[in-house]
Protein backbone atom coordinates (compact mmCIF):
# COMPACT_ATOMS: atom_id res chain seq x y z
CA UNK A 1 0.00 0.00 0.00
CA UNK A 2 1.64 3.31 -1.33
CA UNK A 3 2.22 5.62 1.81
CA UNK A 4 1.87 9.41 2.38
CA UNK A 5 4.82 11.94 1.65
CA UNK A 6 5.28 14.99 2.95
CA UNK A 7 5.61 18.24 1.04
CA UNK A 8 6.05 21.99 1.86
CA UNK A 9 3.84 23.83 -0.06
CA UNK A 10 4.71 28.13 -0.36
CA UNK A 11 1.18 29.58 0.83
CA UNK A 12 2.11 32.54 -1.59
CA UNK A 13 2.70 31.08 -5.12
CA UNK A 14 2.35 27.29 -4.43
CA UNK A 15 5.78 26.22 -4.78
CA UNK A 16 6.48 22.60 -3.55
CA UNK A 17 9.53 20.81 -2.70
CA UNK A 18 10.53 17.87 -0.53
CA UNK A 19 12.25 19.58 2.19
CA UNK A 20 12.03 23.05 4.56
CA UNK A 21 13.50 25.86 3.40
CA UNK A 22 13.13 29.39 5.69
CA UNK A 23 12.81 31.08 1.79
CA UNK A 24 10.23 30.10 -1.04
CA UNK A 25 12.67 29.74 -3.76
CA UNK A 26 9.63 30.29 -5.80
CA UNK A 27 8.51 33.79 -4.69
CA UNK A 28 11.03 34.93 -2.27
CA UNK A 29 8.54 34.80 1.03
CA UNK A 30 10.34 34.19 4.04
CA UNK A 31 8.49 31.36 6.24
CA UNK A 32 5.91 30.63 3.68
CA UNK A 33 6.45 27.04 3.38
CA UNK A 34 3.71 24.97 5.30
CA UNK A 35 3.97 21.05 5.88
CA UNK A 36 1.32 18.85 3.59
CA UNK A 37 0.91 15.31 2.91
CA UNK A 38 0.02 13.61 -0.32
CA UNK A 39 -1.25 10.61 -1.37
CA UNK A 40 0.93 9.41 -4.60
CA UNK A 41 -1.09 8.14 -7.49
CA UNK A 42 -1.85 4.61 -8.44
CA UNK A 43 -0.73 4.57 -11.79
CA UNK A 44 -3.46 2.56 -13.08
CA UNK A 45 -5.51 4.91 -14.77
CA UNK A 46 -5.49 4.26 -18.30
CA UNK A 47 -5.15 7.04 -21.02
CA UNK A 48 -7.87 8.21 -22.72
CA UNK A 49 -8.66 8.94 -26.25
CA UNK A 50 -9.00 13.05 -26.46
CA UNK A 51 -11.22 14.16 -29.36
CA UNK A 52 -9.70 17.44 -30.67
CA UNK A 53 -11.33 20.68 -30.15
CA UNK A 54 -12.11 22.81 -33.23
CA UNK A 55 -11.34 26.11 -33.05
CA UNK A 56 -14.45 28.83 -33.88
CA UNK A 57 -14.71 31.72 -34.81
CA UNK A 58 -15.69 34.56 -31.67
CA UNK A 59 -18.26 36.01 -33.81
CA UNK A 60 -20.12 32.37 -34.34
CA UNK A 61 -20.01 31.96 -30.40
CA UNK A 62 -23.13 32.38 -29.21
CA UNK A 63 -24.03 35.09 -26.56
CA UNK A 64 -25.24 34.35 -23.19
CA UNK A 65 -26.87 36.33 -21.18
CA UNK A 66 -25.86 36.64 -17.93
CA UNK A 67 -28.75 37.05 -15.91
CA UNK A 68 -28.45 39.01 -11.95
CA UNK A 69 -30.00 38.13 -8.64
CA UNK A 70 -30.55 40.68 -6.66
CA UNK A 71 -29.28 40.38 -2.90
CA UNK A 72 -31.20 43.41 -1.48
CA UNK A 73 -28.20 45.02 -0.41
CA UNK A 74 -27.58 47.92 -3.19
CA UNK A 75 -24.20 48.03 -2.04
CA UNK A 76 -23.10 44.57 -2.27
CA UNK A 77 -24.79 44.35 -5.47
CA UNK A 78 -23.21 47.56 -6.91
CA UNK A 79 -19.74 45.99 -6.01
CA UNK A 80 -20.82 42.71 -7.72
CA UNK A 81 -21.62 44.51 -10.61
CA UNK A 82 -25.72 44.18 -10.59
CA UNK A 83 -26.01 41.04 -8.58
CA UNK A 84 -24.89 37.26 -8.22
CA UNK A 85 -24.51 35.46 -11.61
CA UNK A 86 -25.30 31.74 -12.05
CA UNK A 87 -22.50 29.89 -11.10
CA UNK A 88 -20.12 32.55 -10.03
CA UNK A 89 -17.91 31.56 -7.02
CA UNK A 90 -17.18 34.51 -4.99
CA UNK A 91 -14.37 35.11 -2.46
CA UNK A 92 -15.55 36.94 0.53
CA UNK A 93 -12.14 37.97 2.99
CA UNK A 94 -11.77 40.16 5.43
CA UNK A 95 -10.07 40.25 8.88
CA UNK A 96 -11.55 38.73 11.70
CA UNK A 97 -14.76 41.09 12.88
CA UNK A 98 -15.52 43.01 10.92
CA UNK A 99 -18.55 41.50 9.37
CA UNK A 100 -18.23 38.85 7.07
CA UNK A 101 -20.54 36.61 8.29
CA UNK A 102 -23.50 39.34 8.85
CA UNK A 103 -22.94 40.53 6.21
CA UNK A 104 -23.73 37.20 4.36
CA UNK A 105 -26.44 36.78 6.78
CA UNK A 106 -28.04 39.93 5.49
CA UNK A 107 -27.75 38.93 1.91
CA UNK A 108 -29.56 35.84 2.46
CA UNK A 109 -32.50 37.42 4.18
CA UNK A 110 -32.17 39.67 1.40
CA UNK A 111 -32.97 37.08 -1.43
CA UNK A 112 -35.18 35.15 0.92
CA UNK A 113 -37.82 38.19 0.65
CA UNK A 114 -37.02 37.44 -3.21
CA UNK A 115 -38.26 33.77 -2.91
CA UNK A 116 -34.46 32.52 -2.87
CA UNK A 117 -32.98 30.24 -0.80
CA UNK A 118 -29.74 30.08 0.43
CA UNK A 119 -28.11 27.08 1.82
CA UNK A 120 -25.55 28.87 4.67
CA UNK A 121 -23.06 26.11 6.02
CA UNK A 122 -21.37 27.38 8.99
CA UNK A 123 -17.78 25.75 10.02
CA UNK A 124 -16.47 28.05 12.68
CA UNK A 125 -19.64 28.25 14.44
CA UNK A 126 -22.38 26.19 15.61
CA UNK A 127 -25.69 26.70 14.07
CA UNK A 128 -26.91 27.79 17.33
CA UNK A 129 -23.96 30.69 17.55
CA UNK A 130 -25.84 31.40 13.90
CA UNK A 131 -29.09 31.69 15.14
CA UNK A 132 -27.72 34.50 18.06
CA UNK A 133 -26.14 36.15 15.10
CA UNK A 134 -29.50 36.16 13.31
CA UNK A 135 -31.86 36.98 16.47
CA UNK A 136 -29.39 39.82 16.89
CA UNK A 137 -29.79 41.13 13.38
CA UNK A 138 -33.42 41.23 13.57
CA UNK A 139 -33.95 38.38 10.65
CA UNK A 140 -36.71 36.11 9.93
CA UNK A 141 -35.39 32.80 11.27
CA UNK A 142 -37.46 30.37 9.30
CA UNK A 143 -36.17 30.84 6.05
CA UNK A 144 -32.77 31.13 6.80
CA UNK A 145 -31.41 27.66 6.29
CA UNK A 146 -28.16 26.64 8.23
CA UNK A 147 -26.33 23.80 8.25
CA UNK A 148 -22.49 23.04 10.99
CA UNK A 149 -20.49 20.72 8.34
CA UNK A 150 -16.83 20.98 7.79
CA UNK A 151 -16.41 17.79 5.13
CA UNK A 152 -15.94 19.40 1.33
CA UNK A 153 -17.82 15.60 0.59
CA UNK A 154 -20.90 16.19 2.75
CA UNK A 155 -20.87 20.30 1.74
CA UNK A 156 -21.41 18.89 -2.05
CA UNK A 157 -23.80 16.38 -1.48
CA UNK A 158 -26.42 18.99 0.30
CA UNK A 159 -25.53 21.53 -2.11
CA UNK A 160 -26.74 18.78 -4.97
CA UNK A 161 -29.52 17.44 -3.04
CA UNK A 162 -31.82 20.20 -2.29
CA UNK A 163 -33.52 22.97 -4.10
CA UNK A 164 -30.92 25.49 -3.26
CA UNK A 165 -29.90 29.10 -5.34
CA UNK A 166 -27.57 30.23 -3.39
CA UNK A 167 -24.88 28.63 -1.15
CA UNK A 168 -22.18 30.27 1.24
CA UNK A 169 -19.41 28.54 3.12
CA UNK A 170 -17.60 30.04 6.06
CA UNK A 171 -14.70 29.51 6.10
CA UNK A 172 -12.87 27.60 3.52
CA UNK A 173 -10.26 27.35 5.77
CA UNK A 174 -11.88 25.05 7.81
CA UNK A 175 -13.23 22.91 5.64
CA UNK A 176 -11.59 19.36 4.40
CA UNK A 177 -11.71 16.68 2.00
CA UNK A 178 -11.43 12.80 3.71
CA UNK A 179 -9.42 11.67 0.91
CA UNK A 180 -6.46 14.60 1.27
CA UNK A 181 -3.66 13.90 4.16
CA UNK A 182 -3.62 17.31 5.19
CA UNK A 183 -5.14 18.91 7.91
CA UNK A 184 -8.15 21.59 7.79
CA UNK A 185 -6.49 24.84 6.65
CA UNK A 186 -3.44 23.51 4.91
CA UNK A 187 -2.69 25.05 1.55
CA UNK A 188 -3.45 21.36 -0.24
CA UNK A 189 -6.56 21.35 1.87
CA UNK A 190 -7.95 24.89 0.63
CA UNK A 191 -6.83 24.23 -2.66
CA UNK A 192 -8.60 20.97 -3.40
CA UNK A 193 -11.82 22.32 -1.41
CA UNK A 194 -12.30 25.63 -3.38
CA UNK A 195 -11.82 23.57 -6.61
CA UNK A 196 -14.60 20.67 -5.36
CA UNK A 197 -16.78 23.43 -4.72
CA UNK A 198 -16.24 25.63 -7.57
CA UNK A 199 -16.96 22.68 -9.83
CA UNK A 200 -20.13 22.05 -8.32
CA UNK A 201 -21.16 24.92 -8.08
CA UNK A 202 -20.53 26.29 -11.91
CA UNK A 203 -22.21 22.63 -13.18
CA UNK A 204 -25.31 23.67 -11.66
CA UNK A 205 -25.27 26.92 -12.05
CA UNK A 206 -25.13 27.95 -8.22
CA UNK A 207 -24.08 31.17 -7.00
CA UNK A 208 -21.54 29.91 -4.23
CA UNK A 209 -20.18 32.22 -1.82
CA UNK A 210 -16.58 31.50 0.11
CA UNK A 211 -15.28 33.22 3.23
CA UNK A 212 -11.47 33.58 3.23
CA UNK A 213 -9.35 34.65 6.45
CA UNK A 214 -6.74 37.37 6.08
CA UNK A 215 -3.59 36.82 7.12
CA UNK A 216 -1.09 39.83 9.58
CA UNK A 217 0.14 40.90 6.08
CA UNK A 218 -3.18 41.34 5.03
CA UNK A 219 -3.21 38.67 2.51
CA UNK A 220 -5.85 36.43 1.27
CA UNK A 221 -4.26 32.85 3.59
CA UNK A 222 -3.95 29.92 1.79
CA UNK A 223 -2.54 29.46 -1.25
CA UNK A 224 -2.26 32.01 -4.00
CA UNK A 225 -4.39 29.75 -5.96
CA UNK A 226 -6.93 30.13 -4.23
CA UNK A 227 -8.05 33.63 -5.84
CA UNK A 228 -8.00 32.32 -9.32
CA UNK A 229 -10.23 29.52 -8.71
CA UNK A 230 -12.40 31.82 -7.50
CA UNK A 231 -14.71 34.71 -10.31
CA UNK A 232 -14.89 37.54 -8.15
CA UNK A 233 -13.07 38.54 -4.69
CA UNK A 234 -14.08 40.75 -2.64
CA UNK A 235 -12.48 42.49 0.84
CA UNK A 236 -14.46 43.67 3.57
CA UNK A 237 -12.32 46.43 5.25
CA UNK A 238 -13.04 48.04 8.34
CA UNK A 239 -11.73 49.09 11.66
CA UNK A 240 -13.30 47.43 14.58
CA UNK A 241 -12.92 50.61 16.63
CA UNK A 242 -14.92 52.59 13.76
CA UNK A 243 -18.14 52.26 12.34
CA UNK A 244 -17.27 52.60 8.91
CA UNK A 245 -17.25 49.56 6.23
CA UNK A 246 -15.80 49.61 2.41
CA UNK A 247 -16.34 46.89 0.16
CA UNK A 248 -14.31 46.65 -2.86
CA UNK A 249 -13.90 43.87 -5.30
CA UNK A 250 -10.00 43.07 -6.75
CA UNK A 251 -11.08 40.45 -9.26
CA UNK A 252 -14.66 40.54 -11.03
CA UNK A 253 -15.24 38.36 -13.98
CA UNK A 254 -18.67 39.50 -14.03
CA UNK A 255 -18.40 43.28 -13.69
CA UNK A 256 -15.94 45.92 -12.85
CA UNK A 257 -13.62 46.09 -10.28
CA UNK A 258 -14.07 49.92 -9.93
CA UNK A 259 -16.79 50.05 -7.58
CA UNK A 260 -17.45 50.27 -3.60
CA UNK A 261 -19.61 49.82 -1.25
CA UNK A 262 -20.09 51.56 1.88
CA UNK A 263 -21.74 50.30 4.93
CA UNK A 264 -22.01 51.21 8.86
CA UNK A 265 -21.69 48.63 11.23
CA UNK A 266 -24.81 49.26 14.26
CA UNK A 267 -26.15 47.59 16.92
CA UNK A 268 -28.77 46.33 14.45
CA UNK A 269 -26.20 45.06 11.54
CA UNK A 270 -24.38 46.64 8.84
CA UNK A 271 -26.59 49.59 7.32
CA UNK A 272 -26.12 50.91 4.03
CA UNK A 273 -24.36 54.42 2.98
CA UNK A 274 -26.39 56.18 0.33
CA UNK A 275 -24.51 59.33 1.06
CA UNK A 276 -20.86 58.13 2.35
CA UNK A 277 -19.56 62.02 1.89
CA UNK A 278 -22.38 63.41 4.40
CA UNK A 279 -20.75 60.60 7.47
CA UNK A 280 -17.19 61.81 6.54
CA UNK A 281 -18.40 65.22 6.81
CA UNK A 282 -20.61 65.06 9.53
CA UNK A 283 -18.35 65.76 13.08
CA UNK A 284 -16.12 68.31 10.83
CA UNK A 285 -15.02 71.04 13.34
CA UNK A 286 -15.96 74.59 12.36
CA UNK A 287 -13.65 77.46 12.42
CA UNK A 288 -10.46 75.21 13.82
CA UNK A 289 -6.96 75.48 11.83
CA UNK A 290 -5.93 72.59 9.38
CA UNK A 291 -8.98 71.06 8.17
CA UNK A 292 -9.85 70.91 4.76
CA UNK A 293 -11.98 68.86 2.35
CA UNK A 294 -11.01 67.38 -0.62
CA UNK A 295 -12.62 65.10 -3.29
CA UNK A 296 -11.29 61.57 -3.81
CA UNK A 297 -12.11 59.19 -5.92
CA UNK A 298 -12.95 55.44 -4.71
CA UNK A 299 -13.98 53.52 -7.94
CA UNK A 300 -16.40 55.28 -9.90
CA UNK A 301 -17.76 56.99 -6.60
CA UNK A 302 -16.13 60.41 -5.59
CA UNK A 303 -16.55 61.00 -1.79
CA UNK A 304 -15.66 64.37 0.19
CA UNK A 305 -13.08 63.54 2.74
CA UNK A 306 -11.65 65.60 5.85
CA UNK A 307 -7.89 65.89 5.58
CA UNK A 308 -6.33 67.25 8.83
CA UNK A 309 -2.78 68.62 9.63
CA UNK A 310 -0.97 69.51 13.06
CA UNK A 311 2.40 71.32 12.57
CA UNK A 312 3.47 72.22 16.12
CA UNK A 313 7.30 73.38 17.05
CA UNK A 314 8.93 69.97 18.36
CA UNK A 315 11.12 69.70 21.46
CA UNK A 316 12.85 66.26 19.72
CA UNK A 317 16.19 67.14 17.56
CA UNK A 318 14.39 65.04 15.03
CA UNK A 319 10.84 66.24 14.47
CA UNK A 320 8.30 63.29 13.81
CA UNK A 321 6.55 63.31 10.82
CA UNK A 322 3.41 60.59 11.32
CA UNK A 323 0.22 60.22 9.40
CA UNK A 324 -2.96 58.11 9.46
CA UNK A 325 -4.57 57.38 6.16
CA UNK A 326 -2.20 58.63 3.66
CA UNK A 327 1.50 57.81 2.91
CA UNK A 328 3.98 58.54 5.09
CA UNK A 329 6.78 59.46 2.71
CA UNK A 330 4.00 61.54 1.12
CA UNK A 331 3.57 63.46 3.64
CA UNK A 332 7.12 64.38 3.75
CA UNK A 333 7.70 64.88 0.37
CA UNK A 334 5.11 67.64 0.36
CA UNK A 335 6.63 68.93 3.05
CA UNK A 336 9.74 69.26 1.76
CA UNK A 337 8.15 70.72 -1.63
CA UNK A 338 7.00 73.59 1.22
CA UNK A 339 10.13 74.18 2.84
CA UNK A 340 11.86 74.52 -0.56
CA UNK A 341 9.39 76.41 -3.07
CA UNK A 342 7.41 78.36 -0.12
CA UNK A 343 9.79 78.97 2.34
CA UNK A 344 8.14 77.40 5.34
CA UNK A 345 9.93 76.54 7.85
CA UNK A 346 9.49 72.90 8.86
CA UNK A 347 12.41 71.43 9.81
CA UNK A 348 11.95 72.19 13.76
CA UNK A 349 8.20 71.31 13.34
CA UNK A 350 6.36 67.88 14.53
CA UNK A 351 3.71 66.87 11.66
CA UNK A 352 0.66 65.07 11.79
CA UNK A 353 -1.85 64.17 8.90
CA UNK A 354 -5.12 62.65 9.89
CA UNK A 355 -7.78 61.33 7.46
CA UNK A 356 -10.58 61.78 9.37
CA UNK A 357 -13.40 59.08 9.65
CA UNK A 358 -10.87 56.30 9.53
CA UNK A 359 -10.74 56.54 5.67
CA UNK A 360 -7.62 55.53 3.50
CA UNK A 361 -6.33 58.06 0.58
CA UNK A 362 -3.94 56.55 -1.74
CA UNK A 363 -4.20 58.89 -5.15
CA UNK A 364 -1.92 61.85 -5.41
CA UNK A 365 -5.02 64.23 -6.49
CA UNK A 366 -5.53 64.85 -2.69
CA UNK A 367 -1.99 66.70 -2.27
CA UNK A 368 -2.99 69.80 -2.27
CA UNK A 369 -5.66 69.34 0.50
CA UNK A 370 -2.57 68.03 2.46
CA UNK A 371 -0.45 70.86 1.65
CA UNK A 372 -3.53 73.49 2.48
CA UNK A 373 -3.93 71.67 5.97
CA UNK A 374 -0.06 72.08 6.57
CA UNK A 375 -0.10 75.59 5.93
CA UNK A 376 -3.36 76.33 7.98
CA UNK A 377 -1.79 74.88 10.79
CA UNK A 378 1.24 76.64 10.25
CA UNK A 379 -0.26 80.27 10.72
CA UNK A 380 -3.35 79.01 12.72
CA UNK A 381 -5.71 80.30 10.39
CA UNK A 382 -8.79 78.15 9.54
CA UNK A 383 -9.16 77.29 5.77
CA UNK A 384 -12.06 78.41 3.97
CA UNK A 385 -14.90 76.19 5.53
CA UNK A 386 -17.01 75.98 1.84
CA UNK A 387 -13.88 75.31 -0.40
CA UNK A 388 -12.74 71.95 -1.78
CA UNK A 389 -9.29 71.49 -2.66
CA UNK A 390 -7.93 69.69 -5.87
CA UNK A 391 -4.66 68.89 -7.28
CA UNK A 392 -1.51 66.74 -7.56
CA UNK A 393 1.87 68.64 -6.62
CA UNK A 394 5.39 68.30 -8.38
CA UNK A 395 8.68 68.53 -6.54
CA UNK A 396 9.10 71.99 -8.52
CA UNK A 397 5.75 73.13 -6.48
CA UNK A 398 3.67 72.54 -9.76
CA UNK A 399 -0.20 71.99 -9.28
CA UNK A 400 -0.89 69.27 -11.64
CA UNK A 401 -4.16 67.82 -13.15
CA UNK A 402 -6.33 65.16 -11.66
CA UNK A 403 -7.92 62.17 -13.41
CA UNK A 404 -11.80 62.53 -13.67
CA UNK A 405 -12.29 66.08 -11.90
CA UNK A 406 -15.75 66.57 -13.20
CA UNK A 407 -16.93 64.05 -10.82
CA UNK A 408 -15.11 65.39 -8.22
CA UNK A 409 -16.39 68.47 -8.82
CA UNK A 410 -20.03 67.65 -8.96
CA UNK A 411 -19.86 65.82 -6.03
CA UNK A 412 -18.94 68.70 -3.89
CA UNK A 413 -21.56 71.26 -5.39
CA UNK A 414 -23.68 68.49 -4.27
CA UNK A 415 -22.54 68.75 -0.50
CA UNK A 416 -23.31 72.04 -0.57
CA UNK A 417 -19.50 73.44 -0.95
CA UNK A 418 -19.37 77.09 -3.25
CA UNK A 419 -15.95 77.11 -4.48
CA UNK A 420 -12.69 74.65 -5.45
CA UNK A 421 -9.27 75.02 -6.09
CA UNK A 422 -8.44 73.21 -8.71
CA UNK A 423 -4.87 73.12 -10.88
CA UNK A 424 -5.07 76.18 -13.68
CA UNK A 425 -4.44 73.13 -16.39
CA UNK A 426 -8.25 72.58 -15.53
CA UNK A 427 -9.52 76.50 -15.82
CA UNK A 428 -11.09 75.48 -19.18
CA UNK A 429 -13.20 73.03 -18.04
CA UNK A 430 -16.68 73.61 -18.29
CA UNK A 431 -18.35 75.34 -15.17
CA UNK A 432 -20.59 74.08 -12.67
CA UNK A 433 -23.57 75.81 -10.95
CA UNK A 434 -22.92 77.34 -7.37
CA UNK A 435 -19.53 76.06 -7.26
CA UNK A 436 -17.01 79.19 -8.19
CA UNK A 437 -14.00 77.43 -9.78
CA UNK A 438 -10.07 79.22 -8.69
CA UNK A 439 -7.36 78.26 -10.75
CA UNK A 440 -3.83 77.66 -9.60
CA UNK A 441 -0.43 77.41 -10.99
CA UNK A 442 2.05 76.42 -7.53
CA UNK A 443 1.60 76.04 -4.35
CA UNK A 444 3.41 78.95 -3.40
CA UNK A 445 -0.06 80.76 -5.51
CA UNK A 446 -2.26 78.51 -3.21
CA UNK A 447 -1.02 79.39 0.17
CA UNK A 448 -0.76 83.75 -0.46
CA UNK A 449 -3.66 83.81 -2.90
CA UNK A 450 -6.21 81.97 -0.87
CA UNK A 451 -4.63 80.71 2.74
CA UNK A 452 -3.82 84.47 3.80
CA UNK A 453 -0.54 83.81 3.68
CA UNK A 454 2.20 86.63 2.92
Amino acid sequence: MAKAKTQFVCRHCGYRTPKWMGRCPGCQEWESLEEELTKPSSGAGAKRSLEPVRPTPLSDVAAEEVGRMATGLDELDRVLGGGLAPGAVTLLSGEPGVGKSTLLLQAAAGLATRGRRLLYVTGEESAAQVRLRAERLGLDLSVLWVAAETRVEAICEMMSDGDWDVAAVDSIQTTAASDVASPAGSPGQIREAAARLGSLAKSRGLPLWLVGHITKDGSIAGPKLLEHLVDTVLYFEGDRERSLRLLRAFKNRFGSVNEIGVFEMTGSGLGEVANPSALFLSERPEGSSGSVVTPVMEGQRPLLIEVQALVSASPLAMPRRQSLGVDSARVGLLAAVLEKKVRLKLFDRDIFVNVAGGARISEPAADLAIVAAMGSSWVDIPAPASTVFIGEVGLAGEVRSVARLEPRLNEAQKMGFTRAVIPHSESKKPSIKGLELLPVKSVAQLLRTHMGFK
